[in-house]
């Protein structure tokens, strides 16, 4: 009986061996497995923070960036560095790029490129640029894409001392294609002057000629529209014409004549037989 309860003991102790062998076997097999299979490398790319029509043109607002797994990845993806965030700004998109979808090089054409104008400009328009300073470009906060206005401010001869300051709109409602010294230049040899930079403007061939005109007559400052629109698909702008403001229409002081001197009244004092001469 003692040897068959022994060797019972001895089976039991053999299957518990047997059992934690296979276990730390196991246990092996699992590590080696999560070894073999290597964690993928992401890396953060620039997309498209909304729906972007073919056309368009990206402002800072329109793009994003997520992480997304390198292998696999297409070769042109952007990576998102401030460079590169900066160069698409004004950049046409060629094709048409749906919400969080990763924005390729060849997707795009930057400023400056060959053919940008030509790519941007709608049928029928024309493109020309002019120069403003930060003041009255809004202090570089005009982006491509922007609907703006363009309004003269001149000094006019021949009218009265009151009105010789007129400002009045010139071009209505205009879309800015493209901003700063890389419109005319190469990035890469543009002046980093800020004082005074180019927007260029998508306009009509008789509108063009209104806006080189107005250059030569005084001072351009460009007034950005909302992005919302009033019923009927109008623009708040254009929902009357607007006439011409004058330095007197401002400032009603210039109209105002200038007052009269008051009128002195002479009194005469007779005292002690002698006759004096007061004035009020």
């Amino acid at each position: 009986m003692v040897f068959r309860l022994g060797i019972f003991g001895v089976l039991i102790a053999a299957l518990i061996a047997v059992m934690v062998f296979a276990y730390s076997l196991l246990n092996q097999s699992k590590r080696q497995a999560e070894q073999a299979v290597p964690v993928p490398q992401t890396e953060q790319v620039l997309i498209a923070a909304q729906p972007l029509p073919a056309g368009s043109l990206l402002q800072p607002a329109q793009i994003a960036s997520t992480a997304i797994a390198i292998t696999g990845a297409p070769s042109d993806v952007l990576v998102d560095t401030p460079q590169n965030r900066g160069g698409l700004t004004g950049s046409m998109v060629r094709t048409a790029l749906a919400q969080g979808a990763p924005i390729l090089a060849s997707q795009v054409i930057h400023p400056g490129d060959h053919g940008f104008l030509a790519a941007v400009l709608a049928p029928g328009m024309r493109a020309v640029t002019v120069a403003v300073d930060n003041v009255t470009g809004a202090n570089g906060l005009i982006w491509p894409g922007d609907n703006v206005d363009v309004l003269l401010t001149q000094t006019v001869s021949g009218v009265s001392d009151a009105k010789s300051i007129a400002a009045e709109v010139v071009l209505s409602n205009v879309r800015v294609i493209a901003s700063g010294a890389q419109v005319v230049k190469d990035a890469s040899t543009a002046q980093t002057n800020n004082s005074v930079q180019t927007v260029t403007l998508e306009v009509t061939p008789e509108q063009a000629s209104r806006c080189l005109v107005a250059i030569n007559l005084g001072k351009l400052s460009l007034i950005v529209h909302s992005a919302e629109t009033v019923p009927g698909g109008a623009t708040q702008a254009q929902s009357a014409p607007q006439q011409p403001i004058w330095a007197g229409d401002v400032s009603p002081a210039l109209t105002a004549t200038q007052p009269q001197m008051p009128a002195v009244s002479t009194v005469n004092v007779i005292s002690s037989g002698s006759t004096g001469e007061f004035k009020f």
